[in-house]
C-alpha cells in the first residue's frame, strides 16, 4: 500500500467517524423500538403481579411501547428469575420480583441465580409491610399480651403464612426465635388469601401476611389487626399501630416488589426505566391506589436498591439458617 493510499484511507476513516458513532447513538436513543417483556415469577392475582402490572401498564405509556407481563410462577419464583436471567440484556426482558428473589439463595440447595451477579437492579417500585392477625375469639390486644398468651400456652396456638420463605414467614419465626416461642406450630399455605382465611375460620388463630391480603378482614372486623411490623403506620389502616409503638422493636419486616434487569443491561437504560418509575411512583392517582392496596410507593435508585437487597439478604440468612429452613 502506498504512502498516498494509506493518507487518503485514514482521511476517508476520519471522515466516517462521527457519522458511525451518530448512528450508533441514534441505535441507542431509538430504546425501545418493540415491546418490552416483563416476567413475573408468580402466578396472576398476587402483590408481585399487582405492582408488576401496574408498572407494565404505566410504562408502556411514558416508554411509547407496550411492556406486556408474562407469568412464569414455579420454584418460589425461581423459575421465572433463572428464565429472566438467561435473557438478553438488551433492555427488552424485565423481571418484577419479590422478596423471594434475595431470600430464595439462603433455602435452596441448588438455586440458579445470584441476585447481584446476574441481575442490574432498576428500582425498588414498593413495600407493604407484614401485619399479625388473629381470629377474635383470641384474647389478645396487642402483640405484648399475644406474646404473653402463647408463652402461658405453647401447645394451643399455631400460625398460618402465606408461603415457606416469604418474609411474613421469616417474621414469625423471627419473633418466636426472639421470646422462646419454640411450640408455637407454623401452618404453611400456597398464598396469603388461605393463610388469610384459615385465620377467619380459627383454624389457626393467628395469621402473619402481607398487609394487603388482610386489609378488609381487618377493617370489618373479621379478623383483629395485633400489629403492623413496620417503622410507621399506613394509610390504608391509621388505627393499625407498630410493633415499634407497641414496645417489640425489632421484627419490622415488608414484602418487597423491585424490578431488575439481566445482569450487562446498558446504564442508559437502566436509569431510563429509573427514571420512568420515579415519575410513575410521583403520581397522585398512583400514590393513592398502591396506599389503597396497603402498598408504600419506594422507586428508589439502582444503588439504592442494590444496598437494600444485599442488606435483606444478610438479615434474613440468620434468619433461616436459625429456623433450619430447607427447600429442594
Amino acid at each position: 500500500m502506498t504512502r498516498a493510499l494509506r493518507r487518503t484511507m485514514l482521511r476517508l476513516a476520519l471522515a466516517l467517524t462521527p457519522a458511525l458513532l451518530s448512528g450508533a447513538a441514534s441505535a441507542q436513543n431509538a430504546y425501545p423500538d418493540h415491546k418490552i417483556r416483563m416476567i413475573v415469577p408468580f402466578a396472576a392475582g398476587g402483590p408481585t403481579d399487582v405492582i408488576g402490572r401496574l408498572v407494565a401498564e404505566r410504562l408502556s405509556e411514558t416508554l411509547g411501547q407496550q411492556v406486556y407481563v408474562e407469568n412464569l410462577p414455579g420454584a418460589g419464583g425461581n423459575l421465572g428469575v433463572e428464565t429472566a436471567k438467561r435473557a438478553a440484556p438488551d433492555g427488552y426482558t424485565i423481571v418484577a420480583v419479590s422478596t423471594g428473589f434475595i431470600i430464595n439463595p439462603s433455602m435452596y440447595a441448588k438455586i440458579g441465580y445470584d441476585p447481584i451477579k446476574d441481575f442490574a437492579p432498576i428500582s425498588l417500585v414498593a413495600a407493604s409491610p407484614n401485619v399479625i392477625t388473629v381470629h377474635p375469639s383470641v384474647p389478645a390486644k396487642n402483640l405484648k399480651e399475644l406474646i404473653d398468651l402463647v408463652k402461658a400456652k405453647p401447645d394451643a396456638f399455631s400460625y398460618a403464612q402465606p408461603s415457606t420463605g416469604s418474609t411474613p414467614h421469616l417474621a414469625a419465626e423471627q419473633m418466636k426465635q426472639m421470646f422462646g416461642l419454640d411450640k408455637l406450630t407454623m401452618v404453611p399455605f400456597n398464598g396469603a388469601p388461605l393463610a388469610v382465611n384459615s385465620a377467619l375460620g380459627n383454624h389457626t388463630p393467628i395469621a402473619f401476611t402481607a398487609l394487603p391480603p388482610a386489609i378488609g378482614a381487618i377493617k370489618d372486623g373479621s379478623l383483629k389487626g395485633i400489629a403492623l411490623l413496620a417503622k410507621r403506620r399506613v394509610a390504608a389502616l391509621p388505627d393499625l399501630s407498630t410493633n415499634i409503638e407497641q414496645g417489640v422493636p425489632g421484627l419490622e419486616s415488608d414484602t418487597l416488589t423491585g424490578i431488575v434487569a439481566p445482569a450487562g443491561t446498558p446504564p442508559a437504560i437502566v436509569e431510563q426505566w429509573h427514571a420512568a418509575i420515579v415519575k410513575m411512583a410521583a403520581d397522585p392517582a398512583v400514590r393513592q391506589k398502591l396506599d389503597a392496596l396497603g402498598f408504600v410507593p419506594v422507586a428508589n435508585s439502582p444503588a439504592e436498591f442494590e444496598e437494600r437487597i444485599k442488606s435483606e439478604a444478610a438479615r434474613w440468612d440468620k434468619v433461616v439458617k436459625a429456623a433450619g429452613i430447607h427447600m429442594d
